[in-house]
This record gives C-alpha cells, structure tokens and sequence, in this order.
C-alpha cells in the first residue's frame, strides 16, 4: 500500500510503499476512501507541540472507509461496514472521565496519526471499539472532515451554551469555522464570523451568517460590543492577537472557547475585568463516538454543508503548503477512490 510517511520534522512527508497491516485482536482494517488534512497533521508533521509523535509515523485523522478484515473480539463491527477513523485512537475505557462522557480527556488515550498510524495511507488499523460507523448516504468526502473540522465544533458549540437569544462568535471561517458557524446557527444563536481573508468572508455571507466582520480593517471587539457583545466566542483563528479580540469581544458573563493550538500561542487575561465581568475561558478538545454520531445524523438531514477540495495523497506537501498560505477556504481532503 502507499503511504504518507513523516520521516523527520524538518522534511517533506514521504510517499511509501508500506505492507497493509492485519488487524488484531479487537482492530479492524479498513480500505481506506478519504482522509482529511487537519492542521493538526502539519503540527504533527512539523513537531511543533510539547509531546512531540515520534518518526517514522503516519498522520491522519479524518479517515473514511470499508472494513475489510477484522481480528477477535469486534462483533459489532461487520466486514464492509463504513467506518470513521478519529483522533480519539482508543481509550482505557474505565477512567472516571472514560465512564463519565469525556473519554477524550482519557489521560492513557492514544491519538490516530500521532501514537498511532493514521489514515494517510490506503489502508490502516483501527480499533475496532473505537471507530464509528458512517451512514451510507453520506459522502466519504464529506465524512472525513466532519470526522475531526465537524466534530471538533460541534463539541466546542456544545461547549459553549450557544442557543436561542445567545450571540456567537466564531473567529476564523475556515475548515473548521466554516462548520461551527453552522452548528452555531443550528442551536440558534445570533452568529457573527470574523476572518482576514475575502473567500472566507464570502463564504460566511453564503452560509448565513447574521454579522461579518474583517478583521483586516475592523476592531472585532469594538464591532461585536457595538452590536451588544458576544454570549460565547468559538476561537479557532491561529493568532495571538485573534485570541484578544474573541476574549474582548464578550459581553459580562461571557465564554471563551479555545479550539484551535497554533504553535507557541498565548492569551493573557486582565484579572480585575475578568472577575467583575464573570467571563469564562474553557478549553475543547475535539468531541466523543456519541458527538460524531450526532454529527453524522444533521449531516443526513442535510442541515450541514462541507466546503472542501479533493486532492490525492501524493499532492500531501503541496496541500501542507497551500492551508499554511491560507489558499484554502475549506478543508482539503484526499481522495483513495
């Protein structure tokens, strides 16, 4: 099988020929038809964060495919099933935050395309407790970025409390934002999308956003304040500065959610305002099995819409170059079919 391979940090991922994995016991093998490339996946690449993956590795987290093999132990999962193949690798599955509805904060986790392979490749093992079955109707194109860029927000709007009466901020309409103004408007609330770069917010007009603000040329918190301030602000723009003005932009009692992990970022908040204020900063870290079903079933019901481009893997360092650019408005994914 071929695969995209991180040899070293400082180097171009590396297209190999790799022999195709048999599943163990309670894994699975699924041929593989799409995968997302996650901005995660350049940090991985690249080693920016503090636990670094260690090479030769196979990134990839956004993975849609057919199970073709399965080892002991994985009964509920059937050959030539759909599955989704997320970050969250395995858990151990007996954690109080295992057992309590937040086993993406298992401290024993392992992460697809970081610990483990991922999907960069055509073919990959997943355990088989772990992957999520995808609803026939939808498009493997679409399902790989609803995997991690739908999840992810989903949970973050969750996160967040966004609904009827609330005014959302969403900083940053790309493969990610582009996905969290839509659940932000699913639950209800008043949205307000900010980015820097015309397709985007062309693109945030087109899906309905009640405010667009360019943050080129306009204060985002003064705008948002003007229009009564934010309830919640979903940041998933990589600037320090895009951080400030999500976190300026709420009103009293407001909620920051921190999504997005650029390399090195910071946010220093003002103490006396953030207690006279009663503002919240909460971190959200992508979303569990029971959330991507859930985002599997809007996406069934046609209430979302995935804005992506379709490459194959042999372009996976040219595509790392265009998302660093920002040539990209939605999310690219690589296509195995």
């Amino acid at each position: 099988m071929k695969a995209a391979v991180v040899t070293d940090f400082n180097r171009p991922l590396e297209i190999q020929d790799r022999v195709i994995p048999l599943p163990a016991a309670h894994q699975v093998l699924v041929r593989m038809e799409a995968s997302g490339l996650c901005h995660t996946d350049i940090h991985a690449a690249a080693g920016d964060w503090p636990v670094r993956p260690v090479p030769p590795f196979v990134p990839g987290h956004e993975g849609i495919g057919i199970v073709e093999d399965k080892g002991e132990g994985t009964g509920h999962i059937h050959v030539g099933d759909r599955v989704a193949i997320a970050w969250l690798a395995e858990a151990c599955g007996h954690c109080d935050h295992c057992v309590s509805g937040w086993e993406t904060l298992c401290e024993q986790q392992r992460n697809s395309g970081y610990s483990v392979d991922g999907c960069f490749s055509e073919y990959a093992v997943a355990h088989g407790d772990y992957v999520v079955r995808v609803p026939g109707v939808i498009n493997p194109l679409d399902a790989a970025p609803l995997t991690c860029a739908g999840v992810t927000t989903y949970k973050a709007v969750k996160v967040s409390g966004a609904g009827p009466g609330k005014r959302a901020l969403i900083s940053g309409i790309g493969g990610l934002g582009h996905l969290a103004l839509q659940y932000a408007r699913i639950a209800g609330a008043e949205t307000v999308a900010v980015d820097v770069t015309d397709d985007k917010l062309r693109l945030a007009h087109e899906l309905g956003a009640d405010h667009v603000i360019d943050a080129r040329t306009q204060d985002v918190a003064r705008q948002v304040r003007a229009l009564g301030g934010a309830d919640v602000a979903i940041s998933l723009a990589v600037s320090n500065a895009s951080l400030r003005a999500a976190y300026d932009a709420l009103r009293r009692h407001g909620t920051l959610v921190l999504v997005a992990l650029p390399a090195d970022a910071s946010l220093e908040l003002p103490v006396f305002e953030h207690v006279l204020d009663g503002k919240t900063v909460t971190g959200s870290i992508v979303g569990t099995r029971q959330d991507l079903a859930e985002v599997f079933r809007l996406h069934r019901l046609g209430r979302t819409r995935v804005i992506r481009e379709q490459r194959r893997l042999k372009q996976v360092n040219e595509s790392i170059e265009d998302i660093l650019a920002g040539r990209v408005a939605g999310r690219l994914v690589f296509d195995f079919r």
